[in-house]
């Protein structure tokens, strides 16, 4: 659900359900949401309104149109930001795990949008205040490279090639278990949980989704991946390792939770850092290659895992086992060849 998007949709195939339940299914939002909007006149069918029990029919025409939020203003504040790359039309920063990306209800300061603002430099407006230069995003856990545009022309013309799968994303990650074969692509649709409007699911009617992932370790009981997004969606890579039963370890929403013990990870925090960006400038179109190192607490996970304790204070541990490399397979490696 979207603040101020406008759903229109007509009933076929769900004839019969209650009005609240098609809202949430259609608009993606929670039942107790629906219900909301339904009472508070945000709902129509068929022009007029109706009660949450209703029972919608073949022939009825719905409307939902979600308000914006009571206006808040985005605050600047002086938060340090680790950032990589910087001219006048862009910049990178390097974002640490457990820092949230832009304000959101529940997190209104203390995040990325924030931080950028607080620099006092200029920022492209086209993703809204609250946006303010973002090219794409990494969850709140997740570490890593992300791109920041400074202008709107730089925001455009990032964004496409983004769309385009002409910018290069790769993460490292450590999952559960061991892959079947040393290279695995899921290709599965990704939405909102229709049972859990929190959290993110495979969901056949939803936004495709293609991740690749190559095993550059296996050890006892995890593989360490590189992980190639060629889309964008909300936590892709957790639901996609997820979906093969083998979760990212330390991702408590998608079953990755247990064992924080046996791989060293702190709370709240799991396997995943967006460790490798590359991508041409919007405005010169030199090709921008950016490398991210393990931070300490990843270093040390992956130090314990592999039983490699020279690998918590490696400059860069992914270099080790190949994570750079650019043919596609670079080979699995692991305890077997220490």
């Amino acid at each position: 659900m979207s603040d101020g998007a406008r759903y229109v949709f007509e009933v076929s195939d769900d004839a019969g359900e209650r009005l609240d339940l098609l809202v949430a299914k259609h608009a993606q939002c929670s039942r107790t949401q629906a219900a909301t909007l339904i009472a508070t006149g945000h709902v129509r069918v068929n022009g007029g309104k109706q009660k949450a029990s209703y029972r919608v029919g073949v022939a009825d025409a719905v409307t939902v149109t979600v308000p914006p939020p009571p206006g808040r203003d985005i605050v600047p504040e002086q938060i340090p930001l680790d950032i990589v790359y910087e001219d006048e039309h862009l910049l990178v920063v390097d974002k640490a795990a457990g820092m949230v990306v832009h304000p959101a209800p529940g997190n209104w300061t203390g995040t990325l949008v924030n931080a950028l603002m607080g620099r006092g430099e200029p920022l492209a407006e086209g993703g809204g205040e609250d946006r303010a230069g973002l090219v794409h995003r990494l969850d709140k856990d997740t570490s890593g490279l992300l791109v920041v545009a400074k202008t709107d022309a730089s925001h455009r013309i990032l964004s496409t090639a983004l769309a385009a799968r002409q910018v290069t994303r790769r993460y490292a990650a450590v999952c559960w278990g061991h892959l079947t074969e040393d290279t695995l692509t899921v290709d599965k649709p990704i939405a909102r949980d229709p049972r859990d409007r929190t959290r993110m699911a495979i969901v056949q009617t939803g936004k495709a989704a293609r991740t690749d992932f190559v095993r550059l370790a296996r050890f006892d009981s995890v593989d360490l991946l590189r992980a190639h997004l060629h889309s964008g969606r909300t936590h892709q890579i957790r639901i996609h390792l997820s979906s093969v039963g083998h979760p990212v370890i330390g991702d408590d929403t998608y079953g990755g939770g247990g064992g924080r013990k046996l791989a060293a990870l702190p709370p709240r925090r799991h396997f995943l850092h967006a460790a490798w960006l590359r991508f041409k400038h919007p405005v010169s179109g030199a090709v921008i290659d950016l490398r991210s190192p393990l931070p300490a607490d990843l270093r040390l996970s992956l130090a314990t895992l592999g039983e490699m304790p020279e690998l918590a204070t490696h400059q860069d541990p992914l270099d080790v086992f190949g994570f750079y490399r650019t043919d596609e397979l670079p080979g699995a490696r692991g305890a077997a060849e220490r």
